[in-house]
Parts: C-alpha cells; sequence; structure tokens
C-alpha cells in the first residue's frame, strides 16, 4: 500500500534515487518551504509595531496631590498663618481659609482661586444649618431623643457622628420652606465677601431635588457651597451670631480703612450652648477626631465628606477657643481617594497647632500691616 502511494520513480524495482530535500526546501510548520518564507521576509515591508500606550481609568476627575499655592497671590496675608496653614495643607489638593470671626478679616486664603470661585456640594457640613433652624422652630432642643434607623440619637450624638437619618428626619419636619428660610438667613446661595475680586455666590435651589428635602439636609445635596460662605457660617457660630462681611484686606490703605462691617445680626445666641456640644464632640470622638491636637486648647467643628460629579470632597468648618485670638479655620479638599472629611480636619487640626507653637494666641490680636502685606514670596510648597 505504502509503495502505492509513492511516485512511480521512488517505486521498487527504479533504479532513479531519490535526492533529499535540503533545508532549504524542507518545508516549515505554517507550510511554506524555508526560502519561499525568506523571499517573502526580503520582498514584504516590515510592519513597524506601534506600542499601545494603556491610561489607567480614575473614576476621579481631580487630582488627590499638587501642590495648591500656585497662582496665590500674597499681598494682605498675615505670613505667620499661612505658613501654619501651608504647612498643615501639605501635598493635598485643597483650600485653607482662615479669618477672625470677631472682625470678619481673612487673614489667609490658601488656593484663592478654589476659595473665591470653587462652589461644590456642602455634603455633611449643610447639618450645621439644619440643626440650628430646627432648634429656633422648637423642633428639637439639646436633650430631644429621636429614634432613627432603629437607635436612638440626640442632637449631640447625631453631630458627632454625623447622622444621616437624623437630619434627614429634621429636613423633613422643618420642610423646605423653612430649612430655606434659615440656610439663607445664614448666608447661603450670595456672596460672603464685601469688595473680594472673583468671590462667586454658590448655589441655593429654589426647589427639592427629586431625591427631597432630606437628602439636601443631609448631604446638602442640590446646594453648591463656597469656602468662604462656610467661613462666614461658621464665623457667626463663633462670636455669638454676628454675620460679618467678610474683608480681606490687600494694601496698606485698606489695612489703614478696615473696620468690621456688620451683613445681619442673628438672634442665635440663645441656642449655640445646645449646638456647641455636638461639635466638640465631633473633635473628641466622632468624625473630625483628627483636629483634636491638645484637650486644653478646645476646637469645634463639622465634617462633610460625599461626592460631587466625578468630584471627591472633604470639607471641615470649625472654629477655636484659645487664648486671646480665635480663629475660624475652614478645610475643603478635592480629589479622589484618601480625600475626606476627616483628612479636612487633621489639616485644620494641625492648621491650629501649628499657630500655638508659634505662640499665636498668646499675642495682642493686633494685626501689623508689615505683617499683613508680603512683598516677597511666602509659603509655597
Amino acid at each position: 500500500m505504502l509503495a502505492a502511494m509513492l511516485p512511480a520513480a521512488q517505486q521498487a524495482g527504479s533504479k532513479k534515487s531519490v535526492k533529499p530535500k535540503s533545508a532549504a526546501t524542507q518545508p516549515t510548520k505554517n507550510g511554506r518551504t524555508a526560502s519561499a518564507s525568506a523571499a517573502r521576509k526580503t520582498t514584504a515591508p516590515r510592519a513597524v509595531a506601534k506600542k499601545r500606550v494603556r491610561t489607567r481609568y480614575s473614576p476621579w476627575s481631580e487630582p488627590t496631590y499638587a501642590d495648591s499655592t500656585i497662582g496665590d497671590r500674597l499681598d494682605g496675608e498675615d505670613l505667620t498663618v499661612r505658613r501654619a496653614a501651608v504647612d498643615a495643607l501639605g501635598r493635598y489638593n485643597g483650600s485653607v481659609v482662615v479669618a477672625d470671626p470677631n472682625t470678619g478679616r481673612v487673614l489667609s486664603m490658601v488656593n484663592q482661586k478654589v476659595a473665591l470661585t470653587g462652589a461644590f456640594q456642602p455634603c455633611s457640613t449643610i447639618k450645621l444649618s439644619v440643626a440650628m433652624a430646627a432648634l429656633v422652630e422648637g423642633i428639637i432642643d439639646r436633650n430631644t431623643i429621636l429614634r432613627v434607623a432603629g437607635k436612638r440619637w440626640n442632637l449631640t450624638d447625631a453631630l458627632a457622628r454625623s447622622n444621616n437619618p437624623f437630619f434627614a428626619s429634621l429636613g423633613e419636619k422643618l420642610g423646605f420652606a423653612r430649612f430655606s428660610f434659615y440656610a439663607r438667613l445664614f448666608g447661603l446661595g450670595e456672596r460672603a465677601g464685601l469688595n473680594i475680586d472673583g468671590e462667586q455666590p454658590g448655589v441655593f435651589p429654589s426647589a427639592p431635588t427629586n431625591s427631597g428635602v432630606g437628602m439636601m439636609t443631609s448631604f446638602g445635596e442640590g446646594i453648591a457651597l463656597t469656602p468662604l460662605q462656610l467661613t462666614s457660617l461658621l464665623s457667626a457660630l463663633a462670636n455669638g451670631g454676628t454675620l460679618y462681611y467678610l474683608q480681606y484686606p490687600r494694601t496698606n490703605e485698606e489695612l489703614r480703612d478696615f473696620a468690621p462691617k456688620v451683613r445681619r445680626r442673628l438672634d442665635i445666641s440663645h441656642w449655640l450652648s445646645d449646638i456647641r456640644p455636638g461639635m466638640m464632640a465631633a473633635v473628641e470622638y466622632g468624625t473630625a477626631r483628627r483636629a483634636n491636637y491638645d484637650p486644653n486648647e478646645p476646637v469645634f467643628g463639622k465634617t462633610g465628606t460625599c461626592t460631587d460629579n466625578r468630584t471627591h470632597l472633604g470639607w471641615f468648618g470649625s472654629y477655636n477657643d484659645v487664648g486671646r485670638q480665635k480663629l475660624v479655620v475652614v478645610v475643603l479638599l478635592t480629589g479622589g481617594k484618601g480625600v475626606g472629611g476627616s483628612v479636612a480636619a487633621q489639616v485644620a487640626g494641625n492648621t491650629y497647632k501649628n499657630l500655638s507653637q508659634a505662640e499665636f494666641f498668646n499675642a495682642s490680636g493686633q494685626y501689623s500691616p508689615a505683617t499683613l502685606v508680603a512683598s516677597r514670596s511666602c509659603c509655597g510648597q
């Protein structure tokens, strides 16, 4: 059978010998001979392989780390305060605003572009406005217990732990009209500063979002808040209810003519003793624990953490009560992984700590033009 499959010249009895094929004519694995393959290699144009560069997808539109001092003007900055804030902010992408709550003077504004034009969802910092509205309206007092999500909460623990169902419930009890009235009274939706170049007013909606008023009063959904607006609100809580226009003197002339200007006086002093324990508890054992740098130098504050579109936000609004120089420190962090209210609280706590170590709170409280008006570079990253 095998012989029948060979050509006649190769069958038995044939005197013609079969020459072995050379290497050049041996078939390769793909069926072509080596010579054919070689010819193909020499005649076919060489294809240039393009290296595919793969970029890793990120769900975030803002980087977590950046030099937040780029573009800042230093005229008008208290350089001691600025150094403390820049050092505390470190590599994080964000803004720090420090102000005197008893005059409305802005002492330092790190990342001025974000502080002036950046309006973001306030996250859980909105709970300060909600709590004050509910207290004034008599819906709750400091000792009122609400049962939400299967647990019993009072105002102090709800602020300390930033309990969302508690404040959603308060929002439903207030209703949008009353909540809107107090939020606007506290300065949301309007410029906080007086003649501060570039400042934007943020946004307060005319109606609740489709998710309802509860999401507004627990997460700030539908609201756009600026760092200056939160600074103004915290200043009023710190000084007993006076909502000053924030002022940012940049020249010797502006410093010489500086005088505090009242936007309106809020009749809230009676209820401040109900809200302060929750703000202190947030720092002592709650969401703002990282701000607690010294039990003898108390900090009062409220954190906020949420996502605004593709930007993760970390807020912390605060004031201290140390020595003769009370300050408000507001921190906003923007980015992705690693950003949150607890980190913003740490930045604020380190700002207070740096100033304490510089004996800032033991100073007389007077700011000199030489201190405030910078003529050279200071306090970059």
